[in-house]
């Protein structure tokens, strides 16, 4: 099948379209309808009638925009009315929630006139919190976008004029920082006179750029003071018309700076970009077939051409979901009453800047695995970069809020919080734990140093100021390829076969002689395994805790750390712990990687470890012991382990939380199961620490619930070491070693 009917196909399977509408409040009881309306509903409506701020409130007013079109200008199709423009519409929606939880309402109006448009809108406005336009012809836009703004209190924005003109600003920021040029500076060409051609000139003039260096071309050549008087040429065109003689884009290219395209495919030659300046910047945009495309315009050159196109089959592609979803955010979370100027430099200059920070992992596995780094070939943040949220919204936020536009204000901090836990309960549970390492970081020690996840993941500690990262390795290769990776920063490192670390050697045959070791073997394990290396630094105070297992399996991974650092004085069994994350619930599961057949006193020391793991993520633990029976319904071996450890524990005064078992799953997480058929239990809610019986089912079962039902996994956290140590998985992203960095600094403060 081609795209048409994969696409076809995708919109008609059912249910038909991308989008529905769900409730937010329970509906299963009469209360429950009561409450959602009659005649509860009452009630807010005349707290609104009161006061008509209370509609953010209490409705969802402020989290609902209006995609409204009327079909004119629809992508590459023109005009084809306002129903068939209805897909379009709905995934506008789409984005709006996917990228930032935005609800949308898409609104088609079948009206041509402007002001009837106009009119349309505004009787709309008590609906929503803000109004994204959207497919809209020139100039009417225009005059459109223009009386709405003036005419109704909250914000609106049509997208295919500024969206366009904010990413590709982003790209302009960068672009020139590359090529070394100032803004004020740049001759600029624009091919193309339109709607979105005429809002990026006047937005790139915002940034800092000259109107009088602004060459605009539309079909019939350059626009020239000349050419304005003439009626055809109309107002919005004319304020870009320049006193130079009449000419074509081949005359209005040569010797310029940027070349900006908004206008049809192949317009541009080899021979246009050879005539431009050195280190031309060129933003090929129209779609699907650029002005040039991207092989040529880079083959016509020796020297550096910085090249955006609107294709995601190419690099630095300006796609304006990176702009419009968290431009809203900002805005309906500050409750604004417009988008002005400011709110979009804000935008364009946070893209700009997040485009220099080192990408995550997951964001270049999307994009094939090859390196992604600030340059000719990156100068605008991928699409699917999760930081957009939470680096452009509190920008927007803060313009809004400082050029007056907000009705009310935010502490931003917390509200980057926020918008981290609209991404998933993983980013607001690992948001707790942030906070607390950053109150007081520590020193945590990275194995395998000359890796470049563990490389970037060091940066990123740094930078965020978790904890002070030293780097395990040979300091040549480390510092390589830190400045290979365009890291700004200086890593501490400890390279064990330049350091003197005899004492290192001392103190691990010391502990291992009566095991096997000579001293000329702990000699060699110490300037060879970065494993002992940085365990012994734990045991020997020199640092607070150890990052290992990127790329080793990990029993032998865990092995040094367990031969030296042992565990703690009141513990005999260390333990694999996961936090799985839902939208509305969290539990810690365990064990899941380290003892393959725990008996009683095992699985009880295990659910204190993890109850205390728990309380790090301010999570108060509910512990149930899991097993195929129900409080002895079975009664065998395997059964009477969990049921056992479960007296232990109800037993023991220094464990202060409840604790139940054996029991089944589902009873252990299903409210009714639990209060109902079995009222009895020491649990008064459902657990959020389940233990396993056994490695096996441990293992199966947080991998089952990760992959089947959804939840998002942060681990394994080894709990019961004498010392902080966790073990990573191997091939566990920048951003897993960030996350388990984190925990062993609040482990290490907790000591």
């Amino acid at each position: 099948m081609g795209l048409d009917e994969d696409a076809l196909d995708y919109h008609l399977t059912d249910p038909p379209g991308k989008i529905e509408i769900s409730t937010t409040k329970p509906t299963n009881t009469q209360r429950d309808l009561s409450l959602a309306y009659s005649p509860g509903v009452a009630a807010p409506c005349m707290e609104i009638a009161e006061d008509e701020t209370d509609a953010y409130t209490y409705t969802a007013k402020g989290n609902l925009v209006g995609v409204v079109s009327n079909g004119s200008a629809v992508l590459g199709l023109g005009d084809i009315g306002a129903q068939a423009s209805k897909p379009v519409m709905e995934g506008k929606g789409v984005l709006f929630k996917r990228f930032a939880d935005i609800d949308v309402f898409d609104i088609e109006l079948d009206e041509e006139d402007p002001h009837k448009f106009v009119e349309a809108v505004k009787m709309m406005e008590p609906t929503f919190g803000g109004i994204n336009l959207e497919d809209i012809t020139a100039p009417a836009c225009f005059t459109i976008e223009e009386r709405l703004r003036e005419e109704i209190d909250i914000p609106v924005f049509h997208d295919d004029q500024h969206g366009t003109a904010i990413i590709s600003g982003a790209a302009l920021l960068n672009a020139a920082d590359i090529a070394d040029k100032e803004l004020e500076d740049l001759e600029i060409v624009f091919s193309g006179a339109g709607a979105s051609a005429i809002a990026t000139a006047r937005f790139y003039v915002s940034l800092g750029c000259r109107a009088e260096n602004i060459t605009m071309c539309d079909s019939s050549g350059i626009i020239t003071e000349a050419r304005a008087e003439d009626d055809g040429v109309n107002e919005y065109k004319r304020q870009f018309a320049r006193d130079v003689p009449e000419g074509d884009l081949a005359d209005a290219m040569e010797g310029s700076d940027v070349f900006v395209g908004l206008s049809i495919g192949g317009l541009v030659s080899r021979e246009m970009v050879q005539s431009m300046a050195s280190d031309p910047i060129i933003f090929a945009m129209a779609n699907p077939d650029p002005e040039i495309g991207y092989e040529e315009a880079k083959a016509a050159r020796d020297d550096d051409v910085i090249m955006a196109t609107g294709r995601s089959d190419y690099p630095n592609q300006v796609n304006n979901v990176l702009g419009f979803p968290f431009i809203f955010r900002g805005a309906l979370d500050v409750r604004a009453t417009e988008i002005n100027e400011e709110m979009k430099v804000a935008c364009a200059e946070a893209l700009a800047d997040l485009a220099r920070q080192d990408v995550p992992d997951a964001v270049v596995k999307a994009y094939g695995d090859d390196p992604i780094q600030y340059g000719p070939d990156y100068i605008i943040p991928k699409p699917v970069d999760p930081r957009v949220l939470f680096q452009v919204a509190p920008a927007v936020a803060r313009a809004a809020i400082e050029s007056g536009a907000a009705r009310t204000d935010l502490d931003l901090d917390e509200y980057e919080e926020e918008l981290e836990a609209r991404l998933g309960k993983s980013r607001e549970m690992m948001r707790v734990v942030l906070n607390k390492a950053k109150s007081d970081p520590k020193t945590v020690a990275l194995a395998e140093g000359e890796n470049e996840k563990m490389i970037r993941a060091a940066y990123q500690i740094q930078e965020q100021g978790i904890a002070v990262p030293i780097l395990i390795g040979d300091e040549s290769e480390i510092r390589q390829t830190a400045a290979s990776l365009g890291l700004d920063f200086e890593p501490q490192v400890a390279d064990p076969a330049v350091g003197d670390y005899d004492d290192y050697a001392d103190r691990l045959h010391e502990l291992r002689c009566r095991k096997g070791i000579t001293r000329t073997e702990a000699g060699e394990l110490i300037e060879g395994d970065s494993n002992y290396f940085g365990s012994v630094m734990v045991e020997q105070g020199d640092a607070d805790a150890l990052l290992t297992g990127l790329s080793h399996h990990y029993p032998s991974a865990l092995r040094p750390p367990l031969q030296v650092i042992g565990t703690a004085d009141d513990v005999d069994y260390a333990a694999g712990v996961y936090m799985l994350t839902f939208k509305n619930r969290v539990v810690f599961v365990a064990d899941a990687t380290v003892n393959q057949a725990p008996d009683e006193e095992v699985l009880a020391e295990v659910t204190k470890q993890t109850g205390m793991l728990a309380r790090r993520f301010n999570v108060e633990p509910r512990a149930a012991l899991l097993s195929y029976s129900n409080f002895g319904s079975v009664d065998n071996e395997g059964t009477r382990k969990p049921r056992n450890a479960a007296r232990m524990l109800q037993d023991d005064p220094e464990v202060d939380f409840p604790v139940d078992g054996e029991m089944q799953a589902d009873t252990a997480v299903v409210d009714d199961i639990l209060e109902g058929t079995y009222g009895f239990s020491e649990l008064d809610q459902p657990a959020n620490v389940l233990v396993f019986p056994n490695l096996e089912s441990g293992n199966i079962g947080y991998k089952l619930l990760q992959r089947l039902g959804g939840a998002d996994a942060i681990g394994p956290m080894l709990v019961g070491m004498d010392r902080p140590v966790h073990v990573l998985q191997r091939g566990d992203e920048v951003k897993d070693i960030v996350n388990l960095a984190s925990v062993a600094v609040v482990d290490a403060q907790e000591e």
